[in-house]
């Protein structure tokens, strides 16, 4: 939540992750920018794993002039933090024109952080963020796969064409790992037919929503009247940068008439952040995820259009259990801000 925990006491969390590492380390992560002590425990957790014989390897996003909106495109990665990391274990992979977007660990091939949070000081205490961590070597065996196509070819267009299975992580608990551009339909597809079918409950949190399936599928609850327990939130200055965009666009003017019907039929929220700009407080509502009856999806995608081009990974879990604490986070982060209005 925005001010509820200390950049520092994330980095903690990512430094007692890296520091469990026996064999290797692997991360790629869209945007670097830590400051104080956050910074050093978090840099000195990855010099340790390689000094201690770990494989160290990341990559991580760069773009080159590009201006976008929505994302908000990210400071240039702090450069002198992965020059202090042995030579070799680190690439920038070129973010232009579609994003290397995210923002994952995988450790020892058994373990996986992913989830919403870049590493910077305001994602870690600014901005509405999930991080996850998903204990199960099958599911660490496909983020390491996705991982070796972007180590191995340095391109975002040929990457995340690994398969959506399903894998069952115990304690009744199943989840099917997507990843971006190469399964973007299949993602979009599943999360649209989620939302379609649910009987409860859907909660949507997400900075902005542009893709055109998951609207069309929103603005026909509406008009279909469904009885259901809806709602949602997004970050209310991005989407109205996107609303200003789509007016610009003749051919978007099918967008505008069904956000406008979602926001008169469902109770959506909107956090108004400060607009983005070089050195700007960066305290966007950037929570990515999605409960539909007892399905979860979580990761780095937003529910966008450009999302679906972007290297992006999300978790698509079926648990009871796990769908209520989403939902519960959703409902929390829905209770801080006033009813949407995209001006």
């Amino acid at each position: 939540m925005d001010g509820g925990q200390t950049a520092d006491s994330i980095a903690a969390l990512l430094a007692d992750f890296v520091g469990q590492a026996r064999s290797s380390v692997e991360i790629a992560i869209y945007d670097v920018n830590l400051a104080g002590a956050a910074r050093d425990l978090v840099l000195q957790s990855l010099q340790a794993a390689a000094a201690r014989g770990v494989r160290l390897r990341i990559v991580f996003n760069q773009d080159y002039g590009t201006q976008r909106a929505a994302p908000p495109p990210p400071e240039m990665s702090d450069w002198p933090f992965v020059k202090e990391l042995p030579e070799g274990t680190w690439f920038p992979v070129n973010g232009d024109p579609d994003l290397m977007h995210h923002k994952y660990v995988v450790r020892d091939s058994e373990s996986v952080w992913t989830g919403s949070a870049n590493w910077t000081t305001d994602s870690w205490s600014r901005e509405e963020n999930v991080i996850m961590r998903v204990d199960a070597p099958a599911v660490a065996a496909v983020y390491r796969a996705n991982f070796e196509n972007l180590w191995t070819w340095r391109k975002v267009q040929v990457s995340g064409r690994q398969r959506p299975d399903w894998y069952d992580l115990g304690g009744g608990i199943t989840a099917r790992p997507y990843f971006t551009p190469g399964r973007a339909e299949k993602l979009v597809h599943e999360l649209s037919q989620r939302i379609a079918t649910a009987r409860r409950r859907v909660r949507i949190c997400s900075p902005v929503m542009t893709s055109g399936p998951l609207l069309g599928t929103l603005a026909d609850i509406v008009q279909r009247g469904l009885e259901l327990d809806i709602k949602g939130v997004f970050d209310a200055t991005q989407m109205a940068e996107v609303r200003h965009q789509w007016a610009q666009n003749p051919q978007a003017a099918w967008k505008l008439q069904a956000l406008a019907a979602i926001l008169a039929g469902i109770p959506f929220k909107g956090k108004v952040s400060t607009p983005w700009s070089p050195g700007s407080v960066h305290d966007f509502m950037h929570a990515k995820c999605l409960v539909a009856d007892d399905y979860v999806f979580c990761g780095s995608y937003n529910l966008s259009h450009s999302g679906e081009m972007n290297a992006e990974n999300v978790i698509e879990f079926q648990d009871a259990g796990l769908a209520d604490l989403f939902a519960g986070f959703v409902d929390r982060v829905i209770a801080r801000y006033p009813p949407a209005v995209v001006a």
